[in-house]
């Protein structure tokens, strides 16, 4: 057995001990224990929102949940210069007090900086202000978004679903001033923008009563990139502006060095749009030509939202930007992937599923406290990973996986102790019913018999697998499968016995075994090739035993058999609780991946040049030379054909020695063999891959 294997098989020895203790509880505690096993996986799952609503947190997880998506947020933000692609035109408080006009906006101003604007021929116009309210003005603006040739978006909202902006008698309003503007250039546009969780992290949901987003109506009408986000309701992929130094003179006169972050959007007030000279008309007009136009307020404490940002840099920036960003986001094309929701369940019940399973090892606090943190890193670690990848983890629960391990191992850990002591004293009694009276008596003269060690020795190693038999053990009686079993493995141990061989171990329906040690004879090669052949006759005996025994039972598999000869660590292995005798060692390894190579090799038993060379090759055929699963060197393989034609062993022996230099002709001598054998089905699979193999010659296993 390889290191890994003994690792293995001492992990499922502690796991059934720990499941034994769980079973051993009594009802009620087994009953809260899963109890507190559903909810772990609850929080597991749902550690940002209650299933079933649409914003309501899930208690103690969803602050923390929030705090790291917006860390994430921060640091996987793109550092990028000024976006030129789009402009805001803003009422800032100081045009509004040139402008003697504070709420509702001046409406003419804006008229007059709509024409300008026309003329300047920007690709779309975006304006963010709800006009909910009758001035004197509307008239004057109305016609001018009527005669505009710029395609232009209006700010829409209803009360449905923006209340806290918007009342009944202003919707009507609004609805009145979006009628008279039907058959133009300008149409209603939703400005709505989602604020769950006190920031605006993502984009806001699709109503089907709203027009279409602010920035999706942009880019529809100019022709933009669009389609692929119109259902999208994923994550805002915030920017960050570089930063850029530049020098000022300070008040004594010294010249300092100070950093300031670029706006990620030029921004110009509307004034520049009213009384134009036609010397600053023609300058504006170059930042405004072939580019998005955003219309709105930039106002202190007024319009501003938060972002996944605001927690770092405490600034809230105004509702106009984060359109801007939308936009941005479409132009770039970055729709971020979601992690699907069967995903997340399936990552849920792994992770619960771990915590099970480490609470019922019962490990000691120095694995555990190694452990903890490792989780922590990994669970905390892989939305930073895919969030860095640009998938969209919005919702992808951290804390909630790392809560719910805690709670799943600490419930399942403590069931199992619970009933620790007392099994443990039972097994110390009942250990000894089942060693040997003469083995026990030897141990307590000589108790150094269990020290632990082994040799290095070349095996021939057989391992051999029973197709299909853990399927079919879930389809019949438990009792049936023990029976079933116990005469397969009867039947499989006689060939090894039989042929003098060493049966290392059973793994379910599996057998592994060795030739070579303790002692070697000189003919173990030969005892070993003809034991891998016995072995699945043996298979098909028992195949044909079961078929006439019960006509009901499932069909029962074949048994695929892997033959290989190499180095190996032999002797006693364990640890203080039980030793074993057996084989470590890539060897063993080989054969097992051999053993399963039979399956898309459509064969019964492969065996490797190197155990083939060892023993009588005169009825073993050459059949090619794979790369096997895992695995970077090719294997020559052979399969056992008695009464094979010596012609036609010749020549697959000829097509292996030719595969890499001369394909075709190997092509042509195994398709002449495997025409000769049209029901072997390992010929005609040797037959259809030979015509796939790499540059060495040989074909790469899936």
């Amino acid at each position: 057995m390889s290191e890994e294997g003994a690792k293995a098989s001492k992990r499922g020895s502690a796991l059934a001990r720990g499941w034994r203790s769980i079973q051993q509880v009594g009802t009620v505690q087994l009953v809260a224990t899963a109890l507190l096993v559903l909810a772990a996986l609850f929080i597991a799952r749902f550690s940002w929102v209650l299933p079933g609503t649409e914003d309501a947190p899930t208690p103690l997880t969803n602050d923390a949940e929030i705090a790291l998506y917006d860390m994430r947020a921060w640091l996987a933000a793109d550092l990028v210069e000024q976006d030129d692609r789009i402009v805001l035109v803003v009422f800032d408080d100081e045009a509004l007090i040139n402008l003697e006009k504070r709420s509702p906006l001046p409406r003419d101003a804006l008229a007059e900086a709509l024409r300008n604007l026309d003329q300047m021929q920007p690709k779309a116009i975006g304006i963010d202000i709800l006009f909910d309210q009758p001035q004197a003005e509307d008239q004057q603006l109305v016609d001018t978004l009527r005669s505009m040739e710029t395609p232009t978006s209006v700010a829409y909202a209803n009360v449905a679903t923006n209340a806290n902006d918007i009342g009944y008698a202003q919707q009507l309003y609004l609805e009145d001033f979006m009628a008279a503007l039907e058959g133009s250039n300008s149409k209603p546009a939703s400005i709505r923008l989602d604020e769950q969780y006190g920031g605006t992290r993502i984009w806001p949901t699709i109503v089907p009563e709203l027009p279409p987003l602010l920035g999706r109506s942009m880019l529809a009408d100019a022709g933009g990139p669009y389609e692929p986000f119109s259902g999208y309701e994923g994550a805002i992929e915030y920017r960050r502006a570089l930063k850029a130094d530049f020098e000022e003179v300070g008040a004594d006169g010294e010249t300092v060095e100070v950093s300031v972050e670029e706006p990620l959007f030029q921004t110009l007030s509307i004034e520049l749009f009213l009384d134009l000279d036609p010397m600053v008309a023609e300058f504006v007009a170059d930042q405004i030509r072939g580019k998005y136009v955003l219309i709105g307020g930039d106002i202190i404490d007024y319009d501003r939202v938060e972002t996944p940002f605001t927690s770092w840099t405490g600034f809230e920036p105004s509702g106009l930007s984060v359109h801007g960003e939308i936009i941005a986001q479409m132009l770039d094309g970055q729709r971020l992937p979601a992690v699907p929701s069967a995903l997340m369940w399936v990552m849920a019940i792994a992770v619960i599923a771990t915590a099970v399973f480490a609470g019922l090892l019962e490990w000691p606090a120095r694995k555990l406290v190694p452990l903890l943190f490792g989780l922590a890193v990994l669970f905390v670690g892989i939305p930073f990973v895919l969030h860095f990848s640009d998938v969209d983890t919005y919702g992808l629960p951290a804390v909630g996986w790392l809560v719910g391990w805690i709670i799943a191992f600490t419930a399942v850990t403590a069931a199992a102790r619970s009933a620790g002591a007392a099994q443990r004293s039972f097994a110390q009694g009942a250990l000894g019913k089942y060693i040997p009276r003469d083995i026990a008596e030897a141990i307590i003269d000589e108790p150094e018999l269990l020290e632990l060690g082994g040799q290095k020795r070349e095996i021939y190693v057989l391992f051999s697998d029973l197709e299909g038999f853990t399927k079919m053990s879930h389809a019949i009686p438990p009792e049936m499968v023990a029976k079933l079993l116990n005469r397969y493995l009867e039947l499989l141990s006689k060939v090894v016995l039989d042929h003098g061989g060493v049966i290392d171990k059973y793994v379910g329906d599996a057998v592994v075994a060795f030739w070579g040690a303790p002692i070697a004879r000189p003919d173990d090669a030969e005892r070993a090739a003809k034991a891998g052949y016995a072995m699945w006759k043996a298979g098909e005996d028992f195949r044909a035993e079961v078929a006439a025994m019960d006509a009901s039972l499932p069909k029962i598999g074949k048994t695929r058999v892997g033959l290989h000869y190499g180095e190996a660590v032999v002797g006693n292995f364990g640890g203080d609780t039980r030793i074993q005798y057996t084989a470590l060692g890539d060897s063993m390894n080989t054969a097992a991946r051999l053993e399963a190579a039979n399956k898309p090799l459509e064969s019964n038993v492969s065996a490797s040049r190197e155990f083939i060379e060892k023993s009588n090759p005169d009825w073993w055929v050459p059949m090619g030379r794979i790369v096997l699963r895992g695995r970077a060197r090719p294997v020559d393989i052979y399969h056992p054909k008695p009464g094979f034609p010596e012609e036609d062993r010749r020549k697959l022996e000829e097509a292996v020695q030719v595969s890499d230099t001369n394909p075709e002709l190997s092509i042509k001598l195994v398709d002449e063999v495997a025409a000769g054998h049209p029901d072997d089905l390992a010929l005609q699979n040797y037959s259809n891959r030979i015509r796939n193999l790499n540059d060495g010659g040989a074909y790469v296993l899936g």
